[in-house]
């Protein structure tokens, strides 16, 4: 079935899947699973017995282990993890559908986790194909205008060539670029985790995989959030 949503808002029972009772147990679950992860459990059999033990939904799961990781992953992401200071003057590689996606969803209202590394996640992401929606040129202006803030010097996108519609979304962003004069390059390829896991440069990516590989982060979609997006519908797990 063609995706034909207009936005990527919250799913219709987010309000009970992420009511204060629900949390409770989610919570409990980031850090069950963190423990296991930590302890050298793998990852899908760990969350099948996390979220059969607090009987979550599959929406919720999905919340639990995109916000979930061991000591160590937590350890290397946080030393990686770098300010606005560092980023003025640099060039910044983008992980072009992970930072679109995460703000479409803030602006249209879905559910924006805040993970136990810190980073900002959507819940579910694209699945083989990009749709453009109500939401995309409003969060390109905010992207493009936070890093004129930021002042690098210039910002290089990475999409995914198997997403349908990257092509479209590569005119897209350097009609942008040209209309607001941003230093922009954008090349679609066929898996930018591998270029950004190993770049000397740094990464804006909430994607936990590069992550783990990269020289070095920075939370562009969190500064985003934080301050452009003040209602936002966020879930901190962070702190479990």
């Amino acid at each position: 079935m063609p995706d034909k949503r207009t936005h990527r808002g919250k799913h219709p029972e987010d309000g009970r899947y992420f009511n204060e009772s629900s949390l409770s147990q989610i919570r409990r679950a980031v850090r069950d699973l963190s423990w296991l992860l930590s302890n050298g459990y793998a990852e899908k059999s760990s969350l099948k017995l996390v979220g059969d033990r607090f009987n979550l939904s599959q929406r919720q799961r999905m919340a639990v282990m995109r916000s979930a990781c061991s000591d160590e992953d937590l350890h290397t992401r946080q030393v990686k993890n770098t300010n606005s200071v560092d980023v003025a003057g640099k060039k910044l590689l983008l992980d072009g559908y992970n930072i679109i996606t995460t703000v479409e969803t803030a602006l249209s209202g879905g559910v924006v986790l805040k993970a136990r590394d810190g980073s900002f996640r959507d819940i579910a992401g694209i699945h083989g194909t990009y749709r453009k929606i109500q939401e995309t040129l409003p969060a390109l202006d905010l992207i493009g205008r936070t890093l004129v803030l930021l002042h690098v010097t210039g910002a290089q996108w990475y999409l995914d060539s198997p997403v349908s519609n990257s092509g479209r979304l590569k005119t897209l962003l350097y009609q942008l670029a040209d209309e607001n004069h941003w230093n922009w390059q954008v090349e679609v390829v066929t898996n930018p985790d591998s270029i950004l896991s190993l770049s000397e440069e740094i990464v804006a990516t909430s994607d936990s995989i590069i992550l783990n590989r990269c020289h070095k982060w920075f939370d562009l979609t969190g500064m985003i959030i934080r301050e452009h997006i003040p209602d936002a519908y966020l879930i901190d797990l962070s702190t479990v």
